[in-house]
């Protein structure tokens, strides 16, 4: 009895038949395309405002047109989720803070000395 019944292994066949290549794991996803950077204008204004779409009703404070990039982006979102004590991440230049923080991320920004404006209502 060669036939085989269960097997976790793919088969070279199998993987041609899939289509694509397959390293190993046959459940590991394809890379997903990256959603490009939103256009964001560059005017040395900070922009602080508040999202909700998308977000199953959480919203969370957006932080647009800070002048810092890579790495110094993502530490200074850091130090602002530690003294605010809440969490948040940083996408394509976008600074994302869980909950409603504009007027404390206002006070913070302003510290820096940028120019911060409050947008959206």
């Amino acid at each position: 009895m060669s036939d085989v019944i269960y097997s976790t292994e793919w088969s070279s066949q199998q993987k041609k038949a899939a289509g694509k290549q397959v390293s190993g794991n046959p459940r590991k996803a394809a890379p997903v395309a990256v959603e490009p950077a939103r256009n964001l204008p560059n005017d040395g204004v900070v922009r602080v405002g508040r999202e909700t779409q998308g977000r199953k009703g959480g919203g969370v404070t957006v932080i647009t047109g800070v002048p810092l990039e890579g790495d110094a982006l993502i530490a200074y979102a850091k130090e602002l989720k530690q003294r605010l004590g809440c969490g948040g991440t940083c996408k394509d230049g976008i600074i994302e803070i869980q909950g409603d923080k504009r007027d404390q991320l206002m006070t913070e920004l302003a510290k820096k000395g940028w120019k911060v404006k409050r947008v959206g209502g």
